[in-house]
């Protein structure tokens, strides 16, 4: 087997050679409860990297899903109250809503999209800071039971997130493989120009790419919420960096075209084994982010398609 052959292999190689590496360092690693848990406590991450999964697959990037997720933690706190199971769907609107802003401004104005992105973050970013004074909130621990509670709950040892983790993984895998949209956007990644040749309206499909990615993002930051009670400007702060190398390391390239979100749940576990390792072994917690920008580094040059590159600025 060549280089070429192993390389979409080598991100569930991977997995299994660090799983085994820590479990050999410490067997009670393996044990079920203990990687349920594991998974159940990357989940809100995993959902950020769904989304980005899209913007990344048509060759561009999101930036803004950290503070869309920390904008989305302080609306949920902030409204829980009036709104009830409501403000989750308010949530996802305005992740939808602010997403569909970075694609149009895009496509439409022919903004690049990680300034784009990085300027609607930074709208987020005063949205959550004006809504909840610049300081943390806490949502009413009652309430956020009654309406939310289940998803913080486990049946049997399996934690309720990860349930919803599988149902917007269905939804997500239906939409890549299923549908016009997710054939469409596999065409704009990889070839823009071919795609709007034979006939695709590219700038529908990427501010709905962007669109999806906007809304993940909403429901990561609402899980966050609701798993921590409460909601703050800076609450998803150090997720974006590991959400991104997800994406990489699971084989979507930022040149896109390839890859898509089943390879995001393998780059996923990967963070969470990655980070679970750092723990492991005693890498501080203010090395843990030099860690990932390294394994980003290497996952950006492994996967990245050079051909489609005519120069690197």
């Amino acid at each position: 087997m060549t280089i070429h052959q192993l390389k979409p292999h080598l991100p569930w190689i991977t997995l299994l050679t660090l799983v085994a590496l820590v479990g050999l360092n410490d067997p009670s690693f393996l044990k079920p409860v203990n990687l349920l848990s594991l998974a159940g406590d990357i989940v809100p991450l995993f959902i950020m990297a769904l989304g980005l999964t899209f913007a990344i697959y048509i060759g561009g990037i999101d930036l803004s899903a950290q503070s869309m997720a920390n904008m989305i933690t302080v609306v949920a706190s902030v409204y829980l109250a009036s709104l009830g199971p409501w403000v989750a769907l308010a949530c996802v609107l305005a992740g939808f809503l602010l997403g569909t802003i970075s694609g149009y401004v895009t496509t439409k104005l022919l903004v690049p999209s990680f300034i784009s992105t990085l300027a609607v973050g930074g709208v987020c970013f005063s949205v959550a800071k004006w809504l909840s004074g610049n300081r943390a909130l806490n949502m009413d621990a009652a309430q956020r039971d009654s309406t939310f509670g289940w998803l913080i709950g486990h049946t049997g040892i399996i934690p309720n997130e990860l349930f919803m983790a599988a149902a917007l993984l269905a939804i997500c895998v239906f939409i890549e493989r299923r549908t016009t949209l997710g054939r469409a956007l596999k065409a704009v990644g990889a070839g823009e120009r071919a795609a709007a040749a034979s006939g695709v309206n590219v700038a529908r499909y990427k501010i709905l790419a962007f669109a999806i990615s906007g809304a993940l993002a909403a429901v990561a930051g609402l899980l966050f919420a609701v798993k921590l009670s409460g909601g703050a400007p800076t609450i998803a702060n150090g997720f974006l960096l590991p959400a991104i190398v997800a994406v990489l390391v699971g084989g979507t390239p930022l040149t896109g075209g390839v890859g898509g979100v089943l390879n995001t749940a393998i780059g996923t576990l990967l963070v969470a084994v990655i980070r679970a390792s750092m723990l492991y072994f005693g890498i501080e917690a203010t090395q843990q982010q030099m860690v990932f920008g390294l394994v980003l580094i290497v996952a950006i040059a492994l996967t990245i398609d050079r051909a489609k590159l005519r120069t690197v600025k």
